[in-house]
């Protein structure tokens, strides 16, 4: 697997996942610099290559001068993202668009979420468009990979997680405190939040709605919802 972009390679170098080899555009600086020295520290092999390399290795062009040689993905275990009395867990229902995952997994590790559920079909993995998406922040939040939603849901149910679904025609989630053991379900770009996975859940949630527009980007609904979640914890 590559991880490429200044900002996820600096917070992979932050963990302690295997990285095989460096690739770094000769004449680097600043950032670059930055993770030359980190590499050092941790005894990764750093080679020096044009920008042509780095272009093959990442046609896209986004690598910023850096691609990090990693063992593929680990996926988390669903229990190993349980267990704490004020754990979130955002589970994905059918999110396809790698922008979205990525930008999930960053709202959620910021937002300190226990970790996020994928199915393992219909539905977009960690990649490394994911992780460059991410920022980073696929490199510290635990992703789990489960063969479905609703399995995850009754799961967590049996663990005592109160089961929100973020999807139109529910009740307005400034009207409920969400504290103990939490669990978000946000649905695909365009099918939303699916028919049985909704009646799983202890109650569907919404967003008011005030423009002319009439739905939200799947990460910005999450962002705003998983904020609910600190706002009642820290008790405002």
């Amino acid at each position: 697997m590559k991880v490429f972009g200044r900002n996820a390679v600096l917070e992979l170098l932050k963990t302690e996942k295997t990285v095989e080899k460096l690739l770094l555009e000769k004449g680097a600086q600043g950032t670059l610099g930055r993770i030359f020295a980190e590499a050092r520290k941790r005894n990764i092999r750093v080679q020096f290559v044009e920008r042509a390399v780095l272009d093959r290795e990442c046609p896209e062009g986004h690598h910023q001068g850096v691609v990090a040689l990693t063992t593929d993905f680990s996926y988390a275990d669903l229990f190993d993202l349980t267990g704490e009395d004020e754990s979130l867990i955002v589970l994905c229902d059918g999110i396809e668009d790698v922008h979205n995952l990525g930008a999930i997994l960053r709202v959620a590790e910021c937002a300190g979420a226990s970790g996020v559920v994928i199915p393992g079909s219909k539905g977009a993995s960690v990649t490394e468009a994911v992780v460059r998406i991410s920022a980073g922040a696929a490199q510290h939040i635990p992703v789990a990979k489960v063969s479905s939603v609703n399995y995850a849901i009754d799961e967590l149910k049996k663990l005592g997680y109160w089961v929100y679904a973020l999807e139109a025609g529910g009740e307005s989630i400034y009207d409920n405190r969400l504290t103990g053991k939490v669990a978000l379900v946000v649905g695909g770009e365009d099918s939303g939040v699916k028919r049985l996975t909704k009646e799983k859940c202890d109650k569907v949630l919404s967003l008011p709605l005030l423009g002319k527009v009439n739905s939200l980007n799947a990460s910005v609904a999450l962002g705003i919802a998983v904020y609910e979640v600190v706002r009642a914890r820290l008790g405002k």
